[in-house]
């Protein structure tokens, strides 16, 4: 590799348009796992800060030397964000040579985060999941549960959406996306209505600590399997007992968190020892499982160096001079 290349950069309109398929996104991440299992591939727990006034930033850093990347994600969840025009959650990407530490691309940090975000869910939902689920339930309609509607629907062999969330917008969109999909798509008008009965539940509403918890999992049917992607703030404390199993997606990370996001006695287990082997995670019809998780600098690292590797493989991407 020369000492100096030109920088990339990639725009949220650009990696969207790559074309890479949901299917490739949860491979590349599996993919991760087993370099880190190897010892190929180097994570840090997240880091996250919250300023007390509905804020929440947060970094991850992940390095490879085969690919030959290091990948550091910011992102912060922004409640005035909207009010301004702009996303809740605004996210930027920047991937630099593992051996030299030169800059080698700056990436828009959404669209990735959402893909790889359903990607992890999608890891767990291969294994937690009815493989005949039909039906799946959303609380909280944005971007996340946009991702996760591709990801499983690319899983499953799904026929009926249903759709919970505060903004009609956000709802419609993504009820037009199901229908897109030649699924059906309905509105509850409460969260009981949209989860209970559900084969598959994303619960995905935006992060704060101030909301109310009102969702229930002992409305959830057996063999039911919901992905929490909130750090199950929506989620009745007391009701999260009812999960049969519970998994997350790393133990270290939760362990270096100051507010875990259940009891450590309830995990059944993470990520990488379900990937390993080391815990069991399989579909049973008599239990109702569960995966809570924060997100992984594995995830963004698997997918930005897809992304990347794809963006130059098509010669996309504006170049904008070698690094200093």
């Amino acid at each position: 590799m020369p000492a100096k290349q030109d920088i990339v950069y990639l725009d949220e309109e650009l990696l969207e348009g790559l074309g890479i398929l949901p299917q490739e996104i949860t491979d590349c991440i599996e993919d991760a796992f087993a370099e880190q299992a190897a010892n190929r591939l180097w994570t840090v727990p997240k880091s996250a800060l919250l300023p007390g006034d509905g804020r929440y930033m947060m970094t991850t850093l992940s390095a490879a030397d085969a690919p030959r990347y290091t990948v550091i994600k910011t992102a912060m969840v922004s409640p005035r964000n909207p009010a301004r025009g702009l996303n809740g959650i605004e996210a930027s990407i920047i991937l630099l040579d593992s051996e030299t530490g030169l800059l080698r691309a700056v990436m828009g940090g959404n669209w990735i985060t959402g893909v790889r975000t359903a990607g992890l869910s999608a890891v767990m939902a291969r294994r937690l999941g009815d493989p005949a689920a039909a039906s799946v339930a959303f609380v909280g309609c944005g971007v996340q549960a946009r991702s996760h509607l591709q990801a499983f629907a690319s899983i499953f062999p799904l026929t009926n959406v249903r759709a919970f969330g505060r903004g009609l917008a956000n709802t419609e969109r993504l009820c037009a996306m199901a229908r897109d999909l030649g699924l059906s798509a309905t509105v509850a008008a409460t969260a009981r209505e949209a989860i209970e009965d559900a084969d598959l539940i994303v619960s995905s509403v935006t992060l704060s600590y101030d909301t109310k918890p009102f969702l229930d999992a002992r409305w959830l049917k057996p063999g039911a399997f919901t992905t929490i992607a909130d750090l199950g703030i929506p989620w009745l404390p007391d009701s999260l007992s009812a999960f049969d199993a519970a998994y997350i997606d790393s133990r270290e990370q939760e362990a270096a968190s100051p507010k875990p996001m259940l009891p450590a006695a309830m995990v059944t287990g993470d990520m990488a020892e379900v990937l390993s082997g080391k815990v069991a995670a399989d579909y049973d019809p008599a239990r109702r499982s569960a995966f809570l998780f924060r997100g992984l600098a594995i995830g963004d690292f698997a997918v930005a160096a897809l992304a990347f590797e794809t963006a130059v493989a098509k010669g996309q991407g504006q170049r904008i001079g070698p690094a200093a």
